[in-house]
């Protein structure tokens, strides 16, 4: 059914227990796909292992490239960008295949409810602390109390997992490189599916998976995704959650040209001075990472997919 987008950069200990989580909970066998930023660790090996489809970069290429060349490798229909420090308990597919089963279309952007062992104020995330890691991870607490708190579906936003279509993200392009190695990327897919008539952002709360936390974005220096976003489109991030994303249910497809979003002073602002004084976004960019393209291993010696196997 789905197609899982998995980006890891030499963590091994939670790719594996979150491609084992796959395997046990999903209720249907669905594609998994694996970007390997460098992989050190012995990623490669294990994935070559157990026959997982992979791609291979030599250092840290970042979320946009990862994982749009996974969507490009993608045999199913729709798409689920999954980050390696996730484990899925029973019944998280099932969930989100109900929810587009039941929808009209399938300009659906569905989110999983996350667990987390730390409190950080997000109200779309249920705290419950089952490890800080892989090693000290109650797998048996888990699968206990994984649906102790009730919560109804949420209007939802950038969160991962994230599942689309994959028509439409190839229709409005995936993740967009001038946020690269990522900060931002997630905003940026939100306002290009709004304006080809999405409405439907939402947060399936039967769909859980429990989320280390382990921001393997700290290892990086991170581009300015909110100056980016306005620079962009004119608008800033804040102004879009508020003025649209946060009212998408009081919209339909029908109306889309009155829930365009417009331009506003603050963005068009912020647009100006960032264009005329700074460097974004290739300055962002090579500050990370100069040559990204030169990460790839050439293909004629190497392939740049390993196809060890079709799907776990």
């Amino acid at each position: 059914m789905f197609s899982i987008l998995i980006p890891t950069w030499n963590n091994l200990p939670y790719l594996q227990l979150c491609i084992d989580s796959i395997r046990a909970h999903s209720c249907v066998r669905h594609e998994i796909l694996v970007h390997v930023n460098e992989g050190t660790d012995g990623t490669l090996q294990w994935l070559q292992q157990q026959g997982i489809r992979h791609s291979v970069s030599r250092s840290n290429i970042g979320i946009c490239l990862a994982v749009n060349h996974l969507a490009g490798m993608a045999t199913h229909d729709w798409l689920l960008y999954m980050n390696d420090d996730m484990v899925c308990c029973p019944g998280w597919d099932s969930a989100l295949m109900e929810k587009i089963r039941s929808a009209d279309d399938d300009r659906l952007f569905l989110s999983s409810m996350l667990l987390e062992p730390t409190p950080t104020g997000n109200d779309r995330v249920i705290v419950q602390d089952h490890g800080r890691s892989p090693s000290d991870f109650d797998a048996a607490g888990l699968l206990r109390h994984y649906r102790d708190v009730q919560r109804p579906d949420m209007p939802g936003r950038a969160s991962q997992p994230t599942l689309v279509a994959k028509r439409w993200w190839t229709m409005v392009g995936g993740y967009s490189l001038e946020f690269s190695p990522g900060m931002s990327s997630d905003d940026d897919l939100l306002i290009k599916l709004w304006i080809a008539g999405f409405r439907r952002f939402d947060i399936v709360s039967a769909s859980r998976l429990y989320h280390f936390a382990c921001r393997s974005t700290g290892r990086i220096r991170k581009n300015r995704g909110s100056r980016e976003f306005a620079l962009k489109w004119g608008i800033t991030q804040g102004e879009f959650m508020r003025n649209y994303l946060a009212k998408a249910h009081c919209h339909t497809a029908a109306d889309a040209g009155r829930c365009f979003p417009r331009p506003t002073f603050s963005g068009k602002f912020k647009r100006a001075f960032h264009g005329l004084f700074s460097s974004i976004p290739l300055g962002d960019i090579a500050a990370w990472n100069a040559t990204p393209g030169e990460d790839f291993p050439p293909a004629q010696a190497d392939g740049l997919v390993h196809r060890t196997g079709d799907s776990a």
